[in-house]
């Protein structure tokens, strides 16, 4: 009977251990289906977009790159062939649309590198791929319409004009991008003549994609933030009240408004509207850093931001050994602070949206040779910023900036406007500072942002540069894009 006993329990064993292989070898297969899953989903687009990718040559000796388009039907890329038979991609729009597309004949960026999956891949009728396999073509690449509207990048690109800088322009309830500017800017057509003495510049940085990449400090346009930590902490902006003599002394630090201007008497709508420096580096001081990093990062500072093209990640730095000084120029938005106009643009475009920031996204979809739509994109919500509540008191003081504050340039149109301006030093504190403006306007059933900065354009004594820059755009779009 123990004999017995002992060969059930042995059998036993070696089955529990079956068992174990068998649940084993069931998870390993789960874990490689999902990662398969995960490969063509996730990494698949990013692997066909690296330039080290071997595979995209074999994909371009069979088919023709496709074209990239506006919105509104301009090519803002295409292939042609030469006389020799020899494929050379080309850009008609020239400069204008250098970063956001990219370029794809010195690696590849922009969108160039974001759709290369699309743009290499040719989704014809069976009965075109027999034709073209019989005469010993090379079949056509799909075409990629993007979200940008030709017209809006056309002015936004010359109403920057000479300066650095960059502009982004979205609706705030879709996270379409309509527009994306940045400079110095290059010709994409004349690359490979110029790239090594565009690589060799270190102080002009063409390449970079400033809408994305280009990293700033916020100036008073992070006083939304600051705003918005003051309301989260005494529910609302009832009862606030600064008294400005154009300075304020926290021990032995002392910052002054900007000019040196004197605000008087002021509530919080005033105090915003007037961007005064005073009242906001008291309320930093009052609400602390741990108030001020908590609700940058309910803003996105210091988190991942939901965009295909490449970017840098904004920096907000307090901590609690920052001390008072720098709490009070981190809350005007200087200190360390450093953000993206992308990123500002989907800030502004959270308060437009009732709190709710959307993912931008540059690809409305995606054609065949003969025209029938692939696939389509459609809009994705990211994230909710702030209580709807909270979003309505912002929207409230930023209308107020332009109807008695920094941007009364934008009011009195048949549209109205919602914004915040912004004056930034930067590294050469004694040379121009920055010209900011975030704000978004509602003429109709779309609220569009825009998103603006004019690199080291302000002198002392000097007014917004940004603003007639933003006025330009929507003016553009109420007035000329919807008649």
């Amino acid at each position: 009977m123990k004999i017995k006993s002992k060969n059930k329990r042995k059998k036993a064993s070696i089955g529990k251990e079956y068992v174990i292989v068998a649940y084993l070898f069931v998870a390993i297969f789960v874990a490689l289906i999902g990662y398969v899953a995960y490969f063509n989903y996730e990494l698949a687009d990013n692997l066909l977009a690296s330039s080290n990718n071997t595979r995209q040559d074999a994909q371009e000796e069979r088919i023709v790159r496709g074209s990239i388009l506006s919105a509104d039907g301009k090519v803002l890329a295409k292939t042609e062939v030469d006389g020799e038979g020899l494929e050379f991609r080309v850009y008609p729009q020239n400069n204008i649309f250098a970063h956001v597309v990219g370029y794809s004949n010195k690696g590849k960026s922009g969108l160039e590198a974001v759709a290369n999956k699309d743009l290499l891949t040719s989704s014809e009728t069976i009965i075109e791929r027999v034709r073209q396999d019989i005469k010993e073509e090379k079949r056509n690449g799909d075409t990629v319409v993007t979200t940008l509207d030709a017209r809006l990048q056309t002015v936004a690109y010359n109403a920057l004009g000479g300066y650095n800088g960059s502009i982004v322009v979205m609706e705030a309830q879709t996270g379409k991008v309509l527009a994306m500017v940045s400079k110095p800017d290059f010709d994409p057509n004349g690359l490979p003549y110029i790239w090594n003495q565009i690589v060799d510049d270190k102080s002009n940085s063409q390449l970079l994609n400033r809408a994305t990449q280009g990293m700033y400090p916020p100036g008073s346009t992070l006083k939304v933030v600051t705003a918005l930590a003051y309301i989260k902490e005494h529910e609302g902006i009832d009862g606030f009240h600064y008294n400005c003599t154009g300075k304020l002394t926290i021990g032995e630090h002392t910052l002054r408004c900007y000019n040196n201007t004197a605000h008087g008497e002021l509530d919080f709508t005033s105090a915003f509207a007037r961007s005064c420096n005073g009242a906001f580096a008291q309320m930093g001081a009052d609400l602390g850093w741990s108030k001020l990093k908590s609700t940058a990062e309910e803003m996105l500072f210091n988190e991942s931001l939901p965009l295909t093209l490449p970017y840098y990640q904004s920096r907000f730095t307090l901590d609690n050994g920052s001390g008072v000084p720098l709490t009070m120029q981190t809350a005007i938005g200087q200190g360390n602070t450093l953000t993206t106009p992308i990123h500002m643009a989907m800030i502004a475009a959270a308060i437009a949206n009732d709190g709710e920031a959307m993912k931008p996204y540059f690809i409305d979809h995606i054609e065949n040779a003969a025209g029938d739509t692939t696939k389509t994109y459609k809009p994705s919500k990211h994230k909710t910023l702030m209580t709807t509540k909270e979003s309505q008191i912002l929207a409230q003081l930023m209308h107020d900036v332009v109807t008695q504050g920094t941007a009364t340039a934008l009011n009195d149109n048949a549209y109205s406007v919602a914004g915040k301006t912004g004056t930034a030093d930067h590294a050469d504190m004694l040379g121009p500072a920055h010209s900011w403006f975030i704000g978004y306007s509602n003429g109709g059933d779309t609220d569009i942002v825009v998103s603006i900065i004019a690199e080291a354009s302000v002198s002392t004594g000097e007014y917004s540069v940004a603003v007639p820059i933003a006025q330009k755009i929507f003016d553009t779009y109420y007035y000329e894009m919807n008649e």
